[in-house]
């Protein structure tokens, strides 16, 4: 296959766009479907309620799917695309007089151009209507430090860190900055003053756009991803420096995302870390997307909650990064939670069903007896 460039060249695809796409992103909108997948070789597909599925289309072709995606591109990121071979942005389509946003990827995969995207709600959800635990609302109420939201791509990370964002935006008179990559969620100002600054049409990077920051006079900074050992130390240094700062991460649960950070540095600059983590940290928020039961709701999360007490900064700083499951199994008191104890809920809720619950448990026999009604959260650290 002719590289962007060449097809460009030759004429293959067209100077000016008429965003046939655009259909596609319509439909997705209209049959409330998640994401929006588009491989040469097959039909469209969108995920609907966790599960994907195909449009009813013939597959796409090479020239097909070049006049599809290459006018969703501008400049920059055709030359992203181009050096790396994927790109990121955000694209917005109206649907019956009604803008929708999308987080757009390109992507080549063995020399084919393609495409995942996923839909952003146009409002933001409550912590209710998102199902998440009421501690979270807690993390919310800090003057500064850092709160991280963990989990893999698609776990709802962003959606969550909205509704805390929005829930300041209800409550406070503050400055809120966000640097993302690119926007998703466009905020109406309520109380707080909110400035968002896309990576790449607003500012250079998030190193560059963190510096900037705290010479901005912002409460909260939305860091989007920390990717990279620069973003933490801008972003550590700045929730230092007397701002809330907002992030995420990739890890699989809230004691694990400990080790994630400290793995993006070289090994003797770890006990610096973990005291800046420990005196920092206000909390850690890990969350898996599941499917639902209940009529009318897709999703549910299931969340892990480590809030920064004396005895969880004791343990961060003592290198006892194994007993952090623990402190979290019997810190209800504070607003803490494991996956367990959220699985439970859910299954008690009627959100999830134990089949579900019992796939995704780290622990399936301490589930079983949370279930059977024996009480989990009893035990100390040994």
């Amino acid at each position: 296959m002719a590289s962007v460039a060449e097809a460009v060249k030759s004429g293959l695809i067209p100077n000016t766009a008429d965003l046939e796409v655009n259909k596609l992103f319509r439909a997705c909108v209209k049959q409330e479907a998640s994401d929006l997948h588009l491989k040469v070789g097959k039909p469209p597909m969108m995920r609907v309620g966790g599960t994907l599925r195909a449009l009813n289309s013939p597959a796409i072709r090479d020239e097909e799917m070049l006049h599809l995606l290459y006018p969703l591109m501008n400049d920059r990121s055709r030359k992203i695309f181009e050096r790396d071979g994927g790109a990121d942005f955000a694209h917005t389509v109206n649907v019956d007089g009604v803008d929708w946003r999308f987080r757009v990827n390109l992507l080549q995969q063995l020399g084919h151009m393609g495409l995942v995207a996923r839909r952003v709600n146009n409002f933001i959800p409550d912590f209710e209507g998102l199902y998440l635990p009421g501690s979270v609302e807690h993390l919310c109420k800090f003057d500064q430090g850092m709160v991280l939201l963990a989990g893999v791509t698609g776990s709802g990370k962003s959606t969550t860190i909205g509704s805390m964002l929005n829930w300041i935006n209800r409550h406070y008179r503050k400055h809120i900055l966000t640097l993302e990559d690119p926007i998703e969620f466009v905020f109406t100002e309520d109380k707080c003053l909110v400035n968002q600054r896309e990576i790449g049409l607003d500012v250079i990077d998030f190193e560059i756009g963190m510096k900037h920051a705290v010479r901005q006079d912002p409460d909260i900074i939305l860091v989007g991803e920390m990717r990279d050992k620069e973003t933490f130390m801008t972003a550590i240094h700045a929730a230092e420096t007397g701002h809330l700062v907002f992030g995420t991460i990739h890890a699989s649960s809230a004691s694990t995302t400990i080790g994630r950070i400290l793995d993006l540095f070289p090994q003797d600059m770890h006990p610096a870390l973990r005291s800046a983590i420990a005196f920092n940290m206000k909390g850690i928020v890990a969350q898996k997307l599941l499917k639902s039961i209940k009529p009318g709701v897709s999703r549910v999360p299931t969340v892990e909650i480590m809030t920064f007490t004396p005895l969880i900064r004791k343990l961060v700083l003592e290198e006892e990064d194994a007993k952090l499951g623990d402190a979290i199994r019997i810190g209800a008191e504070d607003g803490m939670q494991n996956f367990t104890q959220s699985l439970k809920g859910l299954v008690d809720a009627e959100l999830i069903d134990r089949t579900v619950a019992m796939e995704v448990a780290p622990d399936p026999e301490q589930l079983k007896m949370a279930l059977k009604g024996i009480d989990v959260s009893q035990g100390g650290i040994l």
